[in-house]
């Protein structure tokens, strides 16, 4: 009878393999982050359409363009933080600081902002201000438990 317990495909005579579960382990190990991350980037998404759904972008041209530019901005940095954590956790702080801007643009941006208007940059731009800093803190924190590579 055939050995099948060992088959062409095993990666355990691979010269990376312990390199290979570190990452996987480090990564597997942070599902709060890319929970954070993907919150962020769905927080983005409902910004970029947000004008044409809380029905301000025909009334409000200037605050939907900036919704929808901003929002696309918090949605590919979400996107890329999903996807490449160890590269682009700097950009979480950044998130943090549309947050803000989402919410004081309303003012800037237009001159008389209605209610449901402001309401709704308020809340999101807060909802984006903390997951931006929520995913800042973890990543920092993850980024002093890595351990670091030497080349």
């Amino acid at each position: 009878m055939a050995n099948v317990s060992r088959h062409p495909g095993d990666l355990a005579d691979h010269p990376d393999v312990s390199e290979m579960r570190d990452r996987y382990a480090r990564m597997l190990g942070r599902p709060g982050v890319v929970a954070v991350d993907g919150l962020l980037l769905l927080a983005g998404l409902y910004v970029a359409i947000a004008p044409w759904t809380v029905h301000f972008a025909a009334a409000e041209t200037e605050l939907a363009r900036n919704n929808l530019i901003t929002g696309i901005a918090v949605a590919v940095i979400g996107l890329a933080l999903t996807m490449v954590p160890e590269r682009m956790a700097g950009l979480s702080a950044a998130c943090a600081a549309i947050g803000v801007w989402l919410i004081v643009s309303p003012w800037v941006v237009t001159r008389h902002p209605d209610t449901g208007t402001v309401w709704n940059n308020v809340v999101a731009g807060a909802v984006i201000c903390l997951l931006g800093l929520v995913a800042a803190v973890m990543a920092t924190r993850a980024s002093k438990q890595a351990p670091s590579v030497s080349t």
